[in-house]
């Protein structure tokens, strides 16, 4: 029966083009508008390492002057000090642990066809790769050195790979860069986790780094302090050394625990820390110490603004407009055959079955603008990429959305036919047989 139904609902369409066509766009459009903006959404908040993403946390700790608050109302920095992220490393009270902050300096490779050329730089810890899950091509990274040892060796980016060296496997060779040269011990494969939530210094969805270095060489050659730097002190010299001792924060320092139980343990070690620091008249306010695991450092930072669920709350109306407009047109297709429906209830069809009639013409409706959905919906998502470039490596069709989409036109449009369906089973044939 099925496809007896769907026989005579294709010829009603094609008897009627233009106004089934316009049916479909209707609810086209409402839905391509709702699934863009919840798809952005959905993207955006995804859980970059879902397997193990609650027992990894970002550390805050208070080290700011008392009666005054380094994010408002009262919440500590973002960013921890270099005594402190090298205290807290080096301490090994987790599984993995690891200080990283953004730097740069000029890259000359050895090879005169490559000109040299200026590499942002992350300066971190060796378990910052494992701790990540960060992917590679070529070797690995680098142990947690111990304290005041530096070794110069770096780990690539694949991009950067390519630039220099051709892109073949590089580990073990030499590259010049910040006046010393460096030995590549790794090589990254495509690695771009959005949001970046690691280090949301330049924004959530800012491409990788070009090259990774061990931290201590950061201090050892005096690079720049990039990323978010924040001091209280207001006079703590020129010198290289005075920023590293002053307690102005620069620094992300994030760890990853073996199970959850582990957590009140490093509480408690951090508690005793800054207690020790205190003693040493450092941590002049009361202790406020906070770790969050990425889905609630995530929430913090408000990776997915209210705008945007402003957006989608507006797409949703959107949709609902078109839902009315689109009923308002089934109505009036139905109507149009009312006659035929009429002759049909007269021949023997009961009222179920000019009912399911109706509903698979709907849902054939539904299916078409669900097509014409999808176009519209891969045709904003191309466009969100244009006008958003750093968007480009989160922003993409996902099966699971296509299908969702698919699933919400054919709901749609069932919902928009409901009524029109059952007022065109419920007249009586009387009046229009006449």
């Amino acid at each position: 029966m099925f496809a007896y139904y769907s026989s005579l609902s294709l010829k009603s369409i094609s008897r009627q083009k233009g106004l089934s066509v316009l049916i479909a766009a209707t609810l086209g459009m409402g839905i391509a508008a709702c699934m863009i903006t919840y798809s952005l959404i959905n993207l955006m908040s995804k859980d970059p390492l879902p397997n193990k993403s609650d027992r990894v946390y970002h550390l805050q700790l208070d080290n700011w002057k008392l009666n005054s608050a380094a994010v408002l109302p009262d919440l500590p920095p973002e960013e921890v000090t270099w005594q402190d992220a090298i205290n807290i490393v080096h301490a090994k009270q987790a599984k993995f642990q690891a200080a990283h902050t953004i730097t740069w300096g000029m890259v000359t490779p050895s090879d005169k066809n490559v000109p040299p050329f200026l590499g942002i730089i992350r300066a971190t810890q060796g378990e910052f790769f494992p701790m990540f899950e960060v992917p590679f091509l070529y070797g690995q990274g680098w142990q947690n050195y111990p304290l005041n040892h530096v070794e110069y060796v770096a780990v690539l980016s694949k991009a950067t790979n390519q630039r220099v060296f051709g892109g073949v496997n590089s580990v073990g060779k030499t590259l010049p860069m910040l006046g010393q040269l460096f030995t590549v011990v790794g090589v990254l494969d495509e690695w771009q986790p959005s949001p970046k939530f690691f280090d949301m210094s330049f924004g959530a969805f800012y491409p990788p780094e070009d090259i990774y270095l061990p931290l201590q060489i950061k201090a050892e050659l005096e690079l720049p302090h990039g990323g978010s730097t924040n001091c209280w002190e207001t006079d703590i010299g020129d010198e290289y050394q005075a920023f590293l001792n002053s307690e102005c924060v620069n620094f992300n320092l994030w760890i990853e625990l073996s199970s959850h139980q582990h957590k009140q343990q490093f509480e408690n070690y951090l508690q005793g820390y800054v207690k020790q620091q205190k003693t040493l008249g450092r941590f002049p306010k009361v202790t406020n110490n906070i770790l969050l695991d990425i889905n609630q450092w995530l929430a913090h930072k408000e990776v997915v603004g209210s705008d945007m669920y402003v957006f989608f709350y507006l797409a949703l109306l959107f949709l609902l407009v078109c839902l009315f407009n689109a009923a308002s047109l089934i109505s009036t297709k139905f109507t149009a055959k009312n006659s035929e429906v009429a002759l049909r209830r007269a021949l023997g069809a009961n009222q179920l079955a000019i009912f399911t009639q109706c509903l698979t013409e709907t849902i054939l409706l539904g299916c078409i603008g669900a097509l014409i959905g999808l176009v519209l919906y891969m045709f904003g998502l191309e466009g969100i990429k244009s006008l958003y470039p750093n968007f480009i490596t989160f922003v993409y069709l996902d099966m699971t959305l296509m299908l969702l989409t698919i699933g919400v036109s054919i709901l749609s449009s069932v919902l928009a036919g409901l009524i029109p369906s059952i007022k065109v089973c419920m007249l009586a044939p009387a009046g229009y047989l006449k």
